[in-house]
């Protein structure tokens, strides 16, 4: 339950630090492009609420990092930038993938391109994207099935008619990683324009034996058919190869539950050679944008995308002992597991104005079809020594790891998912003061899964479920609202990637989650705003692995979080700009059944979810010190949590100091440093179970070189 005491004094405590802090402008952008891109949702564009909605009117917490804020604080990745997003925090995906947690809710799906589906398993790149916008709570009527605690869609970069540019990033760190990144633009006509992004990375970091490299390349052509008539086509090819790493294990303690390792924060617990994971993905969008009135338009959005992944690791599967320093036996397990899967969805929106009498209506109606074909198989590994997947060794460091092959069949499945969507909001204006959203959304999911190791055994399911969203606006003020709202979001009981439907978990049903949400948002100045939100979160019945063997899963009978979040953006000066959040989670289980013979069925009622740290703290401030030198100092704070709902091990609090310095030579060049982990902290920031705990870079500083001419 809350404990308004406790949220009081943390509430204070963070306007404390955000009015204590010395912080600069979001940079060199015009003010009045922040204010379109701060406060719309990548209006006019792509955008995650499919209406030319003000941030100010969606009754739903929510969050927008600009292409600015991602180059100015040295963002590379997803992980990156819920390290300073209140309600997130980042899961360690196994070393291979984007896993987040949003309000206590882990997920590898609930990732939008552009306001279509993205969710094969793997690291989203940042380097063609405008803006990332994070909301929060769950909504299935816009984004479908998932979306538990909330999702993340990124907006990409579209070309600009009647421009010619080009820009360069150029990059170095401590650790040896380098990168290079191109955006062009190009005017091919009075009414037409090309854009192309590409990046290179070669990968390194403060861990033993992990390199790797990634690239990308992603030409968008843009073409005004007619005044009324836009149309956009675009190809993206990914290229990932790089070292799985999966960090380190726990180490048991004589009281309590136990902690991740000290001392061994670059020891690789894993093979050099046969730890890998690589992609390579194609993914071509189409969409055009139609207004048929001043009042009436309406797009269209088909995506074609072909991915193949692969990736095999061993790594520690058991806590190990720590005595005067030492390590006893390390025990390892490990996997490979190869992913082919291609997706097709067509998305149609029609979004009008109009009124009845004395009411104001936006209408929103939308359809859209998905088909996802995936081919997944796995192999065991098997040690020579005993003919098991599993071993206990004398550690050793680099370990000594005894002869192994991945030769143990242990899935090989391939499944055809289709669906069908069909769903309406209307935001109704009943006066000047008050606005009601009310909307709903039908999907029909059919999942039909070949069980080949099992000799083709066939099953399927099909799932038909409506779900509502309510929303409540009261504005006192043109730039003040007070909202609340209720929705619902649903999972298909295959999981999120489709790969856990099985003859026994076959006519379960889905996984429901209702999300009651009240806030208050006051854009105290055109480009600074305010935003709070108070929540509860209800998860109803769903799976999650079992703590005491990760081959097997348990089912939750139902968790529960409540929570508070505040953020202030936006410029405090016409020199210093503060970007800063603070987010109280409150979770706990409600009861555990046996789905597979585990001996925790039943015994983690009242624990803690996983990795839902009680209190998450950021602040990034810039402070422009001259015309051509500016600074950036940021921190974040990560309360405990523990990594599995066993509550067995638990992973300490946290705070990180980032640092960066800006210096422009001229127009066209800027010279950039950031600092990460300013005080070189010993902190673990992410995990992904009991025995794969992520261990936090030490001191290290990026160089970069940042060109547009």
């Amino acid at each position: 339950m809350f404990r308004p005491s406790l949220l009081l004094n943390s509430t204070f405590l963070f306007f404390g630090l955000s009015s204590a802090a010395l912080a600069a402008e979001n940079a060199q952008k015009p003010v009045d492009e922040i204010i379109t891109t701060g406060r719309y949702l990548s209006i006019d564009k792509l955008n995650a609420v499919k209406t030319p909605t003000p941030i100010i009117n969606v009754p739903q917490s929510l969050s927008i990092i600009d292409d600015v804020q991602i180059t100015r604080q040295g963002f590379t990745s997803i992980s990156d930038i819920t390290l300073y997003t209140p309600g997130l925090n980042n899961s360690q995906g196994e070393g291979h993938r984007d896993a987040i947690i949003i309000r206590g809710n882990q997920t590898t799906a609930d990732f939008f391109q552009d306001g279509v589906r993205d969710d094969v398993q793997y690291f989203r790149p940042l380097y063609n994207l405008e803006q990332v916008e994070i909301l929060r709570g769950a909504n299935a009527l816009l984004f479908g099935r998932g979306g538990v605690g909330g999702i993340i869609n990124r907006v990409t970069k579209n070309p600009e008619i009647g421009e010619d540019f080009v820009s360069t990033l150029y990059s170095v760190d401590t650790f040896g990683a380098y990168s290079g990144a191109v955006d062009t633009n190009f005017t091919l006509s009075e009414t037409s324009g090309l854009r192309v992004n590409g990046f290179y990375e070669g990968l390194n970091n403060h861990r033993d034996f992990f390199d790797g490299r990634r690239f990308g390349i992603n030409p968008t052509i843009a073409v005004e058919v007619s005044p009324k008539t836009s149309l956009s086509l675009s190809y993206e090819y990914l290229d990932d190869d790089r070292v799985v790493d999966r960090g380190v294990p726990s180490q048991t303690t004589t009281s309590g539950p136990n902690v991740p390792l000290e001392g061994f924060d670059n020891t690789f617990f894993g093979s050099p050679d046969e730890n890998f994971t690589t992609l390579q993905a194609h993914i071509l969008r189409g969409r055009v944008d139609h207004a048929f009135t001043e009042t009436l338009r309406g797009n269209f959005t088909a995506q074609y995308a072909d991915y193949d992944k692969l990736y095999q690791n061993l790594y520690a599967s058991d806590s190990v002992t720590l005595t005067n320093g030492s390590i006893g036996d390390v025990e390892l397990d490990g996997y490979r597991d190869t992913t082919s899967r291609e997706n097709l969805f067509l998305q149609g929106n029609l979004v009008g104005e109009f009124a009845t009498g004395d009411l104001t209506h936006t209408v929103l109606f939308g359809a859209e079809y998905g088909s996802q074909d995936t081919e997944n198989a796995r192999l065991d590994n098997v040690f020579a020594q005993n003919n098991d997947d599993q071993i206990s060794f004398a550690f050793t460091d680099p370990l000594n790891i005894p002869a192994f092959s991945f030769s143990a069949s242990a899935r090989d499945r391939v499944s055809d998912v289709t669906v069908f969507s069909a769903y309406v909001q209307d935001q109704i204006d009943l006066t000047e003061a008050f606005k009601v959203v009310l909307g709903a959304r039908f999907d029909s999911f059919d999942i039909e899964t070949v069980d080949i190791q099992a000799g083709n055994v066939a099953f399927e399911r099909k799932d038909e479920e409506i779900t509502p969203r309510l929303g409540l606006i009261y504005k006192p003020a043109e730039n003040v609202s007070v909202y609340g709202s209720f929705s619902q979001t649903f999972v298909p009981r295959s999981g999120d990637q489709f790969l856990s439907l099985t003859v026994d978990t076959a006519n379960t049903e889905p996984q429901f989650t209702e999300n009651l949400e009240a806030g208050l948002k006051w854009d105290i100045r055109p480009n600074l705003s305010l935003t709070t939100a108070i929540f509860q979160l209800d998860r109803k019945s769903f799976t999650s692995v079992d703590p005491e063997d990760s081959s097997r899963l348990i089912t939750v009978d139902g968790a529960k979080t409540e929570g508070f979040e505040v953020q202030l953006t936006g410029d405090l000066t016409d020199k210093w700009s503060v970007s800063t959040g603070y987010s109280y989670l409150n979770g706990r289980v409600e009861d555990v059944s046996d789905l597979n013979g585990s001996s925790v069925a039943g015994a983690l009622d009242g624990n803690e979810p996983r990795q839902t740290p009680k209190h998450m703290v950021s602040l990034w401030n810039n402070y422009q010190l001259t015309e051509s030198l500016g600074l950036g100092l940021g921190a974040s704070y990560q309360d405990s949590y523990f990594v599995n709902e066993d509550n067995s091990v638990e992973v300490p609090s946290y705070i990180r100091f980032d640092a960066a310095a800006y210096y422009d030579v001229s127009d066209d060049i800027r010279l950039q440093v950031n600092i990460e982990n300013l005080f070189d902290e010993n902190y673990f920031p992410d995990a992904h179970n009991n025995n794969n705990i992520t261990t936090g870079a030490p001191l290290n500083a990026r160089f970069s070189l940042a060109t547009k001419f």
